[in-house]
């Protein structure tokens, strides 16, 4: 059985991330966008400038307006709800993979214990869905609707709670359309999100069957996380771990051992680096590194874990990565083209790495399109500020 140090991992998955130092004064590549996006297996999108960034400091060059030109012009990217049934933005080519695994998850138990539609209510809310996205762009006001005409009344009784407002009932059945690949998001109209329909993006768009594109979604999530556990996979995903085991079971896998614990990685991509992890990067919210690598431990490791995690959840503070390990925090406030960005190390930072700190507050203005400025301090703002 293989033997391996952290070390070794942490470079591996430094390099499937492209967060190694990228090369300076690169040229643009809008092509690279979506292979970048689908190696790390989506970019989270919850806040679109922090999905901007993440596939931004991965694909030198690149700048917001590359990311939105693949995502809105060129269609190479979609965002769409992922991983745990959050917002991301993930490589069209790759949706069939996504939407043929997730409709194939067992449904959460959260989910089968509201029951607001039946069956056959959600049937036709789907079919009503695809019909009136077909061709366009459409607000939940605009759908709700579209929905209530196609099916009646009862889809737009506002039944659903929704913080301190009700929904229709119809967004109930909101995830199922997701997983199906029934709808996804469109442009934004001002601050208000719209729904669309993916075949837009993929004319002949038809999902995988559930079993090979759960055993590609593993073996991707498998080249960008691994070497990785079956209960690491399922809190990637918000499954449960003994529904993770069996599909790793039913996989060609090969058992490693990372300083003594098991894990797993395809058995077809059993190479790992012998160089030493490297590099100082800025990570925004929720970035895929911070949130999908485990033991998270090892990567929040010390002071790390109590100042970047929030409740244990990675993701609610942008982080501060030295030699692939989570050391400080940061955050960026925006006015005009000026971004000030300050940067909380937890440990000092010798010559070379506030060189390079230097230079990553200047790549993040350049992809954020604005001019960065930049004070290592205290950051006051709590998390997901």
């Amino acid at each position: 059985m293989t033997e391996l140090s952290w070390a070794q991992v942490s470079a591996r998955r430094l390099q499937r991330h492209r967060l190694r130092t990228p090369a300076a004064n690169a040229a643009p590549d809008a092509t690279r966008v979506a292979d970048v996006v689908s190696a790390i297996c989506g970019a989270h999108a919850q806040i679109a400038s922090a999905a901007e960034l993440s596939i931004g400091l991965r694909v030198p060059g690149t700048t917001r307006a590359v990311v939105r030109r693949a995502l809105w012009t060129d269609r190479t990217l979609v965002k769409t709800r992922g991983p745990r049934g959050t917002v991301h933005l993930l490589a069209a080519a790759d949706l069939p993979m996504w939407v043929g695994a997730l409709s194939a998850l067992p449904a959460p138990s959260w989910e089968r214990s509201v029951v607001l539609l039946t069956p056959r209510q959600t049937e036709q809310v789907l079919a009503a869905i695809a019909d009136a996205v077909a061709d366009a762009d459409l607000t939940t006001a605009e759908l709700t609707e579209e929905i209530v005409a196609r099916t009646g009344p009862w889809a737009g009784d506002l039944v659903m709670e929704a913080f301190q407002d009700k929904w229709p009932r119809w967004i109930a059945a909101m995830t199922a359309a997701t997983r199906a690949g029934v709808v996804c998001f469109g442009p934004n109209r001002g601050r208000v999100s719209t729904y669309t329909s993916p075949t837009r993006w993929l004319p002949d768009f038809a999902p995988m069957p559930g079993p090979p594109a759960l055993a590609a979604l593993a073996r991707s999530y498998l080249y960008a996380y691994g070497p990785a556990t079956p209960a690491q996979f399922a809190r990637w995903l918000a499954v449960a771990p003994g529904w993770a085991t069996l599909l790793f079971d039913s996989l060609d896998l090969t058992e490693v051992t990372v300083e003594g614990t098991p894990a797993w990685v395809s058995a077809d991509d059993t190479d790992f680096p012998d160089d030493q992890p490297s590099g100082l990067r800025l990570l925004p919210y929720f970035d895929a590194y911070a949130v999908g690598c485990h033991p998270r431990e090892r990567l929040f490791p010390g002071a790390a874990a109590e100042r970047a995690l929030a409740g244990g959840q990675a993701g609610n503070y942008p982080v501060l990565l030295v030699n692939g390990v989570v050391a400080g925090v940061w955050h960026q406030r925006r006015s005009g083209r000026s971004i000030r960005v300050t940067v909380e190390p937890l440990r000092p930072l010798d010559a070379v790495q506030q060189r390079a700190l230097g230079e990553e507050v200047e790549r993040v203005g350049e992809i954020l399109e604005g001019k960065a400025s930049l004070t290592v301090g205290t950051v006051s703002v709590g998390p997901h500020a």
